[in-house]
C-alpha cells in the first residue's frame, strides 16, 4: 500500500526548514529555502548562500539539472524578478528550466519583485501560485520585520531561577541554568545577526557574547550594548529604537539585564520571548514581576509557540501577535 504524497503545504514546510540553514549568513538577503519535486520525489533543494548569492532557487535548479523539466518548485519566498549584476532573476531561471509549477509561501515585500515574480512566471507558462503559509512567514521573520517595521526581528531571552531572578541578591552574576540550556542558547545565538546587552550587564559581567559550540564559532553575532557611552570594539546604541539603524541586522537577540528587558518591552519592540527556568532559588529581585512577564500566559498579545525540557531546566517561547 503506497503512502499518500505530501501536500503543497507540507512541501512548503520542508522548504522552510531548509531556510533555517541560511540564517544568518545570507544577510543582507533573506534566508530562503527551495525544494524541487518530480513524481513525488525530491530532485533538487537549496537555501540562500552566504552573502546572499546564489539564491535558494538557483541552488535547487543546479542540483536538479535537466530533470527540472516538468517538475514543481516549492519555495518560501516569491522568486525574485529583478535583474542583478550577481546573476539572473530566479523567475527567469525557473521559466528557462521548464518547471511546470511553482508554489511559494510569502509574497516578497521588495517593490522590485512584489507580484512581479509571480506575473513573470505565469507569463512564461509556469503554473505559479502564492499559497500563504505561516511556517514560511516564520522562517522569514527577520526579513519581514525589516520590510514591515523598519527594524530587526527582536528576541528577548532571559534565564530565570524558580523565584524569578536573573542575578544574585546584590546583582552579582550567578550560573542559573545547566549545560543543556546553555548549549540551546548558544545555538540560538548562532542564528542571530547581533546580540545586545545593557550597559550595566556589560560593565559588571564583561560577557563574551559569542558562540561556543564546536563548529559554529564563526557564527558569533555582532555585539551591541545599550548605553549612552562609547565602548571600544562593540556597537553602542542609546535607546531601543536605535536598533533600526543597525546595518544589515535582521535578527537581534537581546540577552541582558532586567532594565534592558523592561526598556524593550515598554517600547513594544519584542517579537519573541524565550524564557529558561531553572529549579533553583537565588533570592534576588523578581524580574518576572518587575517586567510583567509573569502574566504572559494570560496576555492575549502573546502566544506560546514552543515548550521543552532541557535537562533539569524548562524552556518556553512566546510570540507577539502583531
Amino acid at each position: 500500500m503506497s503512502l499518500p504524497r505530501p501536500s503543497d503545504a507540507e512541501w512548503l514546510a520542508a522548504a522552510a526548514r531548509l531556510a533555517s540553514r541560511a540564517r544568518p549568513l545570507s544577510r543582507p538577503n533573506p534566508g530562503v529555502g527551495a525544494i524541487i519535486v518530480k513524481h513525488g520525489k525530491v530532485i533538487g533543494r537549496g537555501w540562500t548562500q552566504p552573502g546572499g548569492r546564489p539564491h535558494a532557487e538557483a541552488m535547487a535548479l543546479a542540483m536538479a539539472g535537466e530533470a527540472a523539466q516538468g517538475a514543481t518548485l516549492y519555495c518560501t519566498l516569491e522568486p525574485c524578478a529583478h535583474l542583478s549584476a550577481r546573476g539572473p532573476s530566479c523567475a527567469s531561471s525557473i521559466a528557462k528550466a521548464g518547471l511546470a509549477r511553482c508554489v511559494f509561501g510569502v509574497m516578497d515585500p521588495d517593490p522590485r519583485t512584489s507580484g512581479k515574480g509571480l506575473a513573470a512566471m505565469r507569463e512564461a507558462g509556469v503554473d505559479a501560485s502564492h499559497l500563504p503559509d505561516k511556517t514560511c512567514r516564520d522562517s522569514l521573520a527577520g526579513y519581514l520585520a525589516r520590510a514591515g517595521h523598519g527594524r530587526p526581528h527582536i528576541t528577548l531571552k532571559l534565564a530565570l531561577s524558580a523565584d524569578g531572578c536573573i542575578a544574585g541578591p546584590h546583582g552579582e552574576r550567578v550560573t542559573i541554568t545547566g549545560d543543556a540550556a546553555r548549549a540551546h542558547v548558544h545555538a540560538h545565538r548562532a542564528q542571530a545577526d547581533a546580540i545586545l546587552v545593557g550597559g550595566g550587564t556589560w560593565r559588571t559581567d564583561q560577557p563574551r557574547l559569542d558562540v561556543r559550540l564546536e563548529g559554529l564559532e564563526d557564527r558569533s553575532p555582532q555585539r551591541v550594548v545599550l548605553t549612552r557611552g562609547t565602548i571600544e570594539g562593540v556597537t553602542t546604541i542609546a535607546t531601543p529604537q536605535e536598533v533600526a539603524a543597525l546595518d544589515a541586522v535582521q535578527y537581534l537577540y537581546v540577552e541582558g539585564g532586567a532594565q534592558t528587558a523592561a526598556a524593550f518591552l515598554d517600547a513594544d519592540l519584542v517579537d519573541r520571548i524565550e524564557l529558561y527556568r531553572a529549579p533553583v532559588l537565588i533570592g534576588g529581585d523578581d524580574v518576572l514581576a518587575a517586567t510583567r512577564l509573569n502574566t504572559l500566559e494570560n496576555d492575549g498579545g502573546w502566544a506560546v509557540v514552543e515548550q521543552r525540557q532541557l535537562g533539569s531546566d524548562s524552556y518556553a517561547a512566546y510570540s507577539r501577535a502583531r
